[in-house]
């Protein structure tokens, strides 16, 4: 996708020559200082009437503060219902030198950022030692997920992960089709009829309100932000909709915003999110690097460079696999894997540290796959069952983990998608032709949306350029499937006044794919407001299948 070609607004051209001054610092990277703002309480904000939460701050171990933060449920009535946000903090390490609160969003939508906070707040490559001595790094469970107040479909855990085991695979033919398709729609009822009307309140947007009012709480007079993922879309959502609140926002992974919200043009209706997206793309580009690295890396250091072509070994992989399942030895005892099963084995190149270990699973499925058997077909009925938890009587126990469910709620409220079943069914084998192996990934990733029953009126589709008080710093990897780089540009160049940084490495953004030199990028900016010069890039720590 290209990036979109902006116009300036009547205001940002206004605002520019009334504050020229200051926009020349600006534009050099530093950050513009602190002053007295108005509140943004206009009708996309919302947020003036409601009450800054008072946040009570407990130990809750191994450093960490932890809090309750409750913020309306509708910002339309925002004296109304509330609902709780679980907010966990590690106070800065130099209180003399605090700068404020750095907020972070570990991305998803549906992942519970305080326990990823909890476990990963010490990981250097992350959070460096100057950075967490400089500021509180605080984090929260979005509305919907996690201990928040949470979108839960299911009675108990054990219903929920019952009815996940029973779930369809992705289809692979025409004929897997229709269970998949009723599987979707039996999910999407049953969120509606469990998690009710707070579907109609789950949106980014009104993450973006909450954020809000926790910079508030905190007592912030600018935001200070690191979104990964799904955090970079809350992110630009919050500079969209308060850029005079922006002190200094770092996407980390960045998506192309109006393709997440609307499509460009009519692909709303057209084209699933990822589709247009081209999350295949990003993952293909990324399987490629992971074949050449490989192939450059030689069997010694990479188990599926022996005896052959990495390339030509995964053609004849995947083709056996399409005939029928192959059978491996683990260490858990035999399994299984369906051509699903080896085409997401190879799409999991999140985490490079683990592609030794990828490339010797599909060693052993190659050298297995010669003795394949006939190939059998397993049929799963459209009705999922409701699961031994839903049984009457039964402990309704709240569990935590709705990834999936929280995921959906937000996602599919956040973006238009095509309704058409029949478009999923003509995309699948155009996509598939397009992007072998991967293609379908991104036509049925999102299928429950096709039927989603949550709608909430407040959600933001744009504009994407509001003029924000300082840049934002767009930081991705090159090789990256999860946010392939190709969105990063498009994303950046939605944003009034971004600065988009590449990282020459693979793997899912400096969270998984460690790198000193873009650590440093990324904390001069959120301390200093200093950005990196354009054009120059920063190289990784390790490789893939070096020494570590």
């Amino acid at each position: 996708m290209s990036s979109a070609s902006l116009r300036t607004p009547t205001h940002r051209r206004r605002w520019r020559r009334a504050s020229a001054a200051l926009a020349v610092l600006l534009g050099a990277g530093v950050l513009s200082a602190p002053n007295a703002l108005a509140d943004d309480s206009g009708p996309v904000a919302k947020t003036g009437a409601a009450a800054t939460p008072v946040l009570t701050w407990t130990d809750c171990g191994d450093g960490f503060r932890c809090a309750t933060a409750k913020v309306p449920l509708d910002y339309d009535h925002p004296n109304g219902r509330r609902v709780d946000l679980a907010v966990i903090k590690l106070p800065a390490s130099d209180q003399r030198r605090r700068i404020g609160t750095l907020f972070v969003n570990f991305g998803g939508p549906g992942a519970p950022s305080e326990n990823r906070l909890r476990e990963r707040a010490r990981w250097e490559w992350l959070f460096s030692t100057e950075l967490r001595a400089r500021f509180d790094l605080v984090s929260w469970d979005p509305r919907g997920i996690g201990r928040s107040t949470a979108v839960r479909c299911f009675a108990t855990e054990q219903e929920q992960q019952d009815y996940y085991a029973a779930y369809p695979a992705r289809p692979v033919e025409p004929a897997d089709e229709p269970a998949f398709f009723a599987a979707a729609k039996d999910f999407s009822e049953r969120c509606r009829k469990r998690a009710g009307g707070l579907l109609d309140h789950v949106s980014t947007a009104n993450s973006a309100r909450d954020l809000e009012l926790l910079r508030r709480a905190v007592g912030d007079s600018r935001l200070t932000y690191h979104g990964l993922t799904y955090g970079s879309y809350l992110g630009a959502v919050y500079a969209n909709m308060f850029p005079r609140r922006v002190r200094a926002m770092a996407f980390d992974g960045s998506l192309d915003f109006i393709g997440n919200s609307t499509g460009h043009g009519d692909e709303g209706a057209t084209l699933p999110v990822e589709t247009r997206q081209d999350r295949p793309r990003g993952i293909s580009d990324t399987f490629q690097e992971f074949l050449r690295q490989c192939a450059a890396a030689g069997p010694s250091r990479c188990a599926f460079a022996e005896a052959g072509d990495p390339r030509r070994k995964w053609a004849v992989l995947t083709e056996r696999a399409r005939r029928a399942p192959i059978t491996i030895d683990t260490p858990d005892g035999p399994w299984t894997y369906t051509y699903n099963d080896v085409v997401d084995e190879a799409a999991a190149l999140y985490v490079p540290e683990y592609w030794p270990s990828t490339a010797d699973t599909l060693q052993q499925l190659y050298e297995a796959s010669g003795t394949t058997g006939p190939a059998t077909r397993v049929t799963t009925p459209a009705t999922r069952p409701t699961g031994g938890g839903a049984t009457e009587g039964a402990r309704q126990e709240q569990y935590v983990n709705n990834r999936d469910e929280a995921f959906h709620a937000i996602q599919c409220t956040d973006s238009d998608v095509p309704r058409s079943i029949r478009t999923y069914s003509r995309l699948a084998i155009s996509e598939d032709r397009r992007i072998p192996h991967f293609g379908r990934i991104g036509v049925f990733e999102m299928m429950p949306c096709a039927t989603w029953l949550g709608r909430d009126e407040d959600r933001y589709t744009g504009p994407w350029n509001a003029w924000t008080a300082n840049p934002i710093l767009v930081l991705n990897n090159r090789y990256d499937p999860g946010t392939p780089v190709h969105g990063a540009v498009d994303g950046a160049g939605q944003l009034a006044r971004a600065r988009l940084f590449v990282t020459e490495g693979a793997g899912h953004t400096s969270m998984f794919v460690p790198s000193t030199c873009t650590e440093k990028v990324k904390r001069d900016y959120l301390i200093h407001g200093t950005l990196p010069a354009e054009g120059t890039t920063c190289g990784v720590d390790h490789d893939p299948f070096g020494p570590r």
